[in-house]
């Protein structure tokens, strides 16, 4: 593993730790901008996705956008013709901007909220779907003029994002709960937050590979997580599991 893979991981560890001492909103907002600029993030938002009824105004849990594009997002309804809004309710795996495709041609008003977009400095971006398994459905999305997005540095924005939407989750509306993960299945989440592979955690552990994965799928299930990222995400936040 190169120096810098460790310095991304060192990153996102030390802001972890860092939002584990925050306890307001703008703290946590502040600790993320400084830490996804590090990326090269200059704005983010972190909201739920609107049903037709709803205005995403009123599902907005955090944000650090500029306000004339915030106004006129908000004004225009461009949550409805948003591509990248869109992608986010097909997938649970985050994805650069450039991957929401549309055509132009049939939806210009998804090529406006772009073009606009580009016009506040957030050229490009990458976009943390939230899937709950109750159906709730929610984004974290981060955009910049260029952003360091490489088979490297995604892993670690990926686990920075949930565990970030995670602990704005538990300061807005805190409800304390007891473990209900095993001690396999916690070992399990532990290494796979150090970046073990099943099979790698399986051959530590003494056991198979399928049975790491039914353990992790397992404490999926328990926390509502989508995948493991998400998992291990809500157990640190949780204090399920210790590194």
């Amino acid at each position: 593993m190169s120096g810098r893979r460790l310095d991304h991981t060192a990153e996102a560890f030390a802001f972890i730790e860092e939002l584990d001492r925050l306890a307001s909103p703008q703290e946590i907002i502040d600790a993320m901008e400084r830490s996804f600029a590090r990326f090269g993030f200059e704005n983010f938002i972190m909201t739920g996705l609107p049903h037709p009824d709803q205005r995403i105004e009123s599902l907005v849990l955090l944000k650090k956008w500029p306000l004339g594009w915030y106004q006129r997002y908000t004004r225009s309804g461009y949550d409805r013709y948003d591509p990248v809004i869109r992608l986010c309710r097909q997938t649970v795996q985050p994805f650069e901007w450039s991957e929401a495709r549309y055509d132009p041609e049939a939806n210009p008003k998804a090529a406006l909220v772009m073009h606009e977009a580009a016009e506040f400095g957030m050229r490009q971006g990458y976009c943390l779907p939230v899937h709950g398994l109750n159906g709730f459905e929610a984004c974290l999305s981060m955009g910049g003029s260029s952003p360091d997005l490489t088979p490297r540095t995604k892993p670690a924005l990926h686990l920075m994002a949930m565990y970030a939407f995670e602990r704005a989750r538990l300061i807005l509306a805190p409800s304390p709960r007891p473990n209900p993960l095993t001690p396999r299945e916690r070992e399990a989440l532990r290494w796979a937050a150090l970046g073990k592979s099943a099979a790698d955690t399986g051959e530590i552990l003494g056991v198979t590979e399928r049975t790491i994965t039914a353990h992790i799928a397992s404490a999926c299930q328990k926390l509502s997580a989508a995948n493991k990222t998400q998992a291990v995400a809500k157990a640190l936040q949780h204090r399920l599991i210790e590194m």
